[in-house]
């Protein structure tokens, strides 16, 4: 009898327990690493709208970071026939094939890696859409405007609402999100890849453009633009979106002003002054600045 034998033996004797060696194929293994993203060259619409996609029309909030998208989708989520779930952020839901087998078998069905992805993003919003029992899902993610291009091309009937609001107050409002994270600089650097990001979907779609600070001092004429523009009736109800029992914490801004479950007031614009020069080109661009005389 080996030693290992006998104490396990005496382990069963006095206390009940037994040491069993767990088999090579059990032990825990590092996670695999996700599968890169399909190459833009492979992105294409579908081949078959009707049976390549489930959802219909859907709805994407193109917004910089801090821009009250979180507001909005809550009063847009407050509406009867819109469902506007927290931060879905289906972009970055890869497809890996596994084995050239596999890769094969879909090239044979005329399907590459994108369509893949694309049918997957697909699935996971109508499913979120399903469950809701509404009739059109609306994704705020901030992230998705780096990606304009391919979820026009996963969606080619897609409907966008470019949310924009005043460049400084978006780079403090993100300095304040975590001041220990990221300096005033760093804040209005980073945010300006946001902004830049909408602006480039804002000239490659169509769809209709709200500012933040319309929509905090009349909200009911924006809200009503926007029913207009998705083509659905205004309901009153969305004002008062915490009454509706719609309000649940979920990826994004999670202030005091989005708990109250009404519209507040928004901040007071900064002075040309209280610009960082950073971002005083975009400021004109989306006319919070006047522009510049000869330019």
């Amino acid at each position: 009898m080996t030693w290992q034998r006998r104490i396990n033996g005496a382990l069963v004797k006095f206390t009940g327990v037994q040491l069993t060696r767990v088999p090579p194929a059990a032990q825990s293994s590092p996670a695999s690493p996700a599968p890169p993203a399909a190459p833009k060259e492979l992105v294409r619409p579908p081949a078959d709208p009707r049976a390549d996609r489930l959802l219909v029309a859907p709805v994407f909030i193109m917004s910089p970071v801090r821009s009250g998208s979180t507001l909005l989708r809550s009063i847009l989520n407050a509406h009867p026939e819109l469902h506007a779930p927290h931060e879905m952020h289906v972009r970055r839901l890869t497809v890996g094939f596994g084995t050239p087998l596999a890769r094969k078998a879909m090239d044979a069905l005329g399907h590459n890696q994108a369509d893949l992805e694309h049918m997957l993003w697909d699935r996971v919003l109508h499913r979120e859409l399903v469950r809701s029992g509404k009739r059109t899902i609306v994704d705020k993610t901030p992230a998705n405007a780096f990606a304009y291009a391919r979820i026009a091309a996963c969606w080619p009937d897609a409907r966008y609402i470019f949310l924009l609001r005043h460049p400084a107050s978006i780079a403090a409002s993100w300095y304040e999100a975590d001041p220990v994270k990221r300096t005033r600089e760093e804040a209005a650097s980073d945010a300006l890849r946001y902004m830049k990001a909408v602006q480039r979907a804002r000239k490659a779609l169509t769809g209709l453009t709200v500012r933040y600070e319309d929509l905090t001092a009349e909200p009911e004429k924006t809200t009503r633009a926007i029913c207009e523009f998705l083509e659905v009736e205004w309901e009153p109800g969305m004002l008062a979106y915490g009454e509706q029992k719609v309000v649940q914490k979920g990826l994004g801004d999670w202030s005091d002003k989005i708990r109250s479950g009404t519209v507040q007031p928004g901040r007071d614009l900064p002075g040309p002054d209280e610009i960082p020069d950073l971002l005083k080109p975009i400021c004109r661009s989306w006319g919070y600045l006047p522009k510049e005389e000869g330019r």
